[in-house]
């Protein structure tokens, strides 16, 4: 199995309600410092593999997707429907809303 595969397994792990970084999708799905692949990654392969992408945010817990088809504004907004705070810089507290996984 590719890395690609292995980041759709993590990403689907992630419970509802819950966030975390590209960074430590990258580190589950065993490659450190490949959070940029994982931003590829969910891009491409978000809609054929129905992936919650909502739930990746950046290390300081910001939305920082820039991609038209899945802007900031509606990442937001599919997080706040599942019950997810995110402040108006868009921001997500990870403290309280993290996920860290477990490697697979």
């Amino acid at each position: 199995m590719g890395f690609k595969e292995h980041v759709i397994r993590v990403v689907k792990q992630i419970p509802q309600g819950k966030v975390t970084t590209y960074g430590t999708v990258a580190t589950l799905a065993g490659m450190p410092r490949g959070g940029r692949l994982v931003g590829g990654i969910l891009h491409f392969c978000t809609e054929s593999n129905d992936l919650p992408w909502q739930r990746i945010i950046n290390r300081e817990g910001f939305i920082s997707t820039k991609c038209l088809e899945h802007p900031k504004q509606a990442q937001k907004a599919l997080l706040a429907s599942e019950g997810i705070e995110v402040s108006d810089d868009f921001t997500v507290d990870l403290n309280k809303y993290g996920w860290f996984g477990e490697k697979i």
